[in-house]
């Protein structure tokens, strides 16, 4: 087994969970760059990290003796610049989601990626879920007929799972901040994967609870995908119970994703009980361990990229249209013309 050199670029919440779970695999050596001196040491000592920089620049001074994977987990508006150097390095590219706040330099980063030779992928865990992707492949054979409708429904209470939200991006939609940027990306790309890209949307979105900010925390949107599916997603970052649903509708039955429960089940006699189809680990690191061996095995070829460029580019377009649509209300088309990430 190809042991690689993995580079975290960005320790924060998120760059620490990726470093911790790409260890857990024990087919990467790892090194990190981090900006913050402080957090920089701390996480060197906690994961026993011998190699990490200050910067992304003295990382690469250091390639490609140290690393030829990297993951970037900074925040969003860095992300396109950042990948366009790594790949321009010969680095393959794990991207945080979301792909980007705008398309500046998406469709540049794609040319590059394939002159380059090297893999890039969006980090969107649900596509590396082991149980939603069983669901995909039933969903898939036409057992449960043509599907006509999703429904997910998402909530969560962020004082109590994300403290610290008032201090890092998400108070700030022009670092990736709200529920819209934020945590309906999941929603909308684990959807997209499942019936189809979305063709059009209408969008409502508020800031109701969430104290000191000034961001959405609540978002409804009803959607028409490619498909002919009908799509109703609603979410929330203050409720008290965890809820992470993802619901296929189908002529013949129902498929039902359930993250808290770690599984999904079926239904296709009206009125009947749940069928369990397939339970996964409740623990939220496994899911980011499922996630790096799936890019491992990728560079191995092994499997395609479980979300690629052009899939992330896409939910982007989609976020956009919501961002727009909740402004200036209507219908919003979500064009999938290259280089254009405009809404009609």
């Amino acid at each position: 087994m190809t042991r690689h050199g993995v580079l975290i670029v960005g320790v924060g919440s998120i760059g620490e969970r990726h470093l911790r779970c790409w260890q857990a695999t024990g087919r990467a050596d790892l090194c990190f760059c981090e900006p913050k001196e402080p957090l920089r040491s701390q996480i060197a000592q906690r994961y026993k990290i011998v190699h990490h920089y200050g910067s992304l620049d003295e990382a690469l001074a250091d390639h490609p003796r140290r690393f030829d994977v990297a993951v970037i987990a900074t925040p969003a508006p860095q992300h396109i610049a950042m990948a366009t150097q790594l790949v321009r390095a010969g680095v393959h590219a794990l991207i945080e989601k979301p792909l980007s706040l705008t398309g500046d330099g998406i469709l540049e980063l794609m040319e590059l990626v394939r002159r380059q030779g090297v893999v890039a992928a969006v980090a969107f865990t649900y596509r590396s879920h082991p149980a939603l992707e069983d669901m995909k492949r039933a969903l898939d054979t036409g057992r449960f007929g043509r599907p006509v409708e999703v429904v997910s429904v998402w909530g969560q209470h962020f004082p109590t799972y994300r403290p610290a939200y008032r201090e890092i991006y998400y108070a700030t939609r022009a670092m990736g901040g709200g529920i819209i940027q934020d945590l309906l990306p999941h929603a909308i790309n684990a959807a997209e994967w499942l019936v189809g890209p979305v063709d059009r949307l209408m969008a409502d979105a508020a800031h109701l609870v969430l104290a000191e900010v000034d961001v959405e925390d609540t978002v409804h949107v009803i959607t028409r995908h490619s498909t002919g599916v009908l799509g109703c997603y609603t979410a929330n970052q203050y409720q008290a119970p965890n809820e992470n649903s993802i619901t296929v509708i189908c002529e013949d039955g129902t498929a039902r994703f359930d993250l808290n429960r770690a599984c999904w089940q079926s239904m296709t006699v009206p009125g009947g009980p749940w069928q369990n189809e397939f339970q996964f680990s409740l623990e939220r690191d496994d899911i980011f361990i499922n996630q790096a061996n799936r890019f491992l095995d990728i560079l191995a070829s092994k499997a395609a990229p479980a979300c690629t460029l052009s899939e992330g580019m896409q939910t982007l377009r989609v976020t956009l249209a919501i961002l727009d649509a909740v402004e200036n209300p209507g219908w919003r088309m979500v064009s999938r013309e290259d280089g254009d990430l405009s809404n009609a």
